[in-house]
């Protein structure tokens, strides 16, 4: 494979990076925070459990793809790495796309043990109440984790390009999560305010302001699914779900490519 020895190279970097450190302080806060949330709920523990689990996921593995990035990529050049990796006569893309995998092969397979354990915690957490709609963990939570796995996906190939252009490590973390902030809740704004006007003054004129990111971004937020998962039914997909995921796709591709003409353009010092 084209990409294989960088890729490989990747995951040794992440191991190096207490990767597998970072993995499990994860997984133990989302064991935690899934169990005290039934713990203290009144009513249909299984599915608040579900529910704030899969918030913790959503907010805890863009933290850890961050993480890896900078450390696979950021560093690489703030280090001067860079001096041995691309000494040899190969193309600067293969570097680039080789981390990329590696992050998202990290990123995929935390968010898949993760998903395995909130699945047993919230099927022994309803073995104790009987819900009068209990959650759906089969195929709908597959669904719910797969449109995770997309948003997930666009993350990383916005950090990765962060990591490119950016000249501090810390500014893949601030970018990536400020556009991770920006595209998960401008949808719900713009809901809200054509739902209640009087929220803010002028509502219609900051409406359509806001309804700008949607020609220039992502919408994130319609790819929380949890609904499916929570309630077991298909209904809770937007209707537009195909075209959602293949913009997705397409938001990655287009990220990549400009990711790897800023590495072939950029000089090093």
């Amino acid at each position: 494979m084209l990409y294989f020895s960088d890729f490989l190279a990747g995951l040794r970097l992440a191991l190096r990076a207490r990767y597998l450190w970072l993995a499990g302080c994860s997984l133990l806060v989302l064991a935690l925070a899934a169990l005290l949330a039934a713990e203290f709920s009144g009513r249909q523990p299984a599915t608040v459990a579900l529910d704030v689990g899969l918030s913790v996921m959503r907010l805890l593995l863009p933290l850890v793809l961050v993480l890896m990035t900078q450390e696979l990529l950021s560093r690489e050049f703030d280090r001067r790495y860079f001096l041995n990796s691309l000494t040899y006569p190969r193309p600067r893309h293969k570097l680039l796309l080789g981390r990329f995998l590696a992050v998202v092969a990290l990123t995929l397979g935390l968010l898949l043990a993760m998903a395995l354990l909130l699945a047993l915690l919230v099927g022994q957490v309803g073995q104790g109440y009987a819900q009068g709609t209990p959650v759906a963990l089969d195929h709908h939570y597959l669904v719910s984790i797969a449109f995770v796995g997309v948003d997930l996906l666009l993350l990383t190939a916005l950090a990765c390009l962060l990591a490119v252009v950016a000249s501090t490590p810390s500014f893949v973390l601030i970018g990536t999560f400020g556009f991770m902030l920006v595209a998960r809740s401008f949808a719900a704004i713009i809901e809200l305010l054509t739902r209640n006007a009087f929220v803010v003054g002028d509502a219609e004129s900051y409406r359509v302001g806001v309804g700008l990111l949607g020609y220039l971004l992502p919408d994130l937020g319609a790819l929380d699914v949890r609904m499916v998962a929570l309630y077991g039914s298909m209904d809770f997909l937007p209707a537009d779900w195909s075209w959602l995921l293949l913009s997705s796709l397409a938001y990655i591709v287009a990220l990549l490519a400009l990711a790897v003409w800023a590495l072939q353009r950029k000089r090093f010092s």
